[in-house]
């Protein structure tokens, strides 16, 4: 099966010394829904930084859809998708304007996006929102616009970091609906969380981090090898 990630040997350490990853390897393949667990400062947000081309790192090789992030950068970027831990859209941007805006950066026109921003708005329960401006939203509608913006220019892999932090009940469960969908046509998603209910109801193959390392990997029922996530999780990480 072809990779949709390969991490080879990656390593990052901050100015000042911090190592914030340590010479991690990681495989993640075509169509998984995959978790990156570990508690906050574990070096998830770092590892999806640098594969996301936001965070430069201090040495190792990643390829996304085969493509080196160094080597040609431009075309693993449009097999990316990024749903950041912190909403950062223009505040005063109408909802619409914002996935416009995101498909243009991509030498997406307007014409040609509209189909798919249409089908965005719909699925996200955002479309009797498109003309109110970013800051006119609730903080679960905020979200849902991010994970809109992210996969407006239809990348073949999705990384969504700490996705629960200030939703509702009633947007998580539709949120996860509409990422299960888009993971069953095909789509790699890897979600970075600490949450392990949803790790468990939604993932097939699962990484916990530690310190900047990868402490155990593998499908859902080898890594828990019939006992409780949460125990393994507890054991690994305290």
């Amino acid at each position: 099966m072809k990779l949709a990630l390969k991490i080879k040997n990656l390593h990052k350490v901050y100015e000042g010394g911090k190592e914030a990853i340590k010479k991690i390897d990681l495989d993640v393949k075509e169509g998984d829904f995959f978790a990156l667990l570990g508690p906050n400062g574990a070096g998830k947000t770092t590892l999806i930084g640098i594969t996301c081309g936001l965070v430069k790192k201090t040495s190792g090789e990643i390829f996304v859809q085969g493509h080196n992030i160094d080597t040609d950068g431009d075309t693993a970027k449009l097999h990316i998708g990024l749903v950041p831990q912190e909403f950062n859209a223009g505040i005063f941007s109408k909802v619409e304007d914002v996935l416009y805006n995101q498909a243009g950066y991509y030498g997406i026109s307007r014409s040609e996006a509209k189909e798919q921003v249409e089908m965005l708005l719909g699925k996200l329960s955002l479309k009797d929102k498109r003309k109110n401006q970013v800051m006119e939203l609730s903080g679960g509608m905020k979200r849902r616009l991010m994970i809109a913006r992210s996969f407006v220019h239809t990348p073949t892999a999705l990384f969504l970091d700490e996705q629960r932090a200030g939703i509702d009940v009633e947007l998580r469960l539709e949120m996860w609906k509409f990422l299960r969908d888009l993971n069953e046509s095909g789509v790699t998603i890897v979600l970075t969380t600490h949450y392990l209910e949803e790790a468990e109801k939604l993932c097939k193959h699962l990484a916990i981090i530690s310190n900047g390392e990868i402490k155990k990997e593998g499908t859902m029922e080898e890594v828990c090898a019939g006992r409780p996530l949460e125990d393994v999780y507890l054991e690994i990480t305290k």
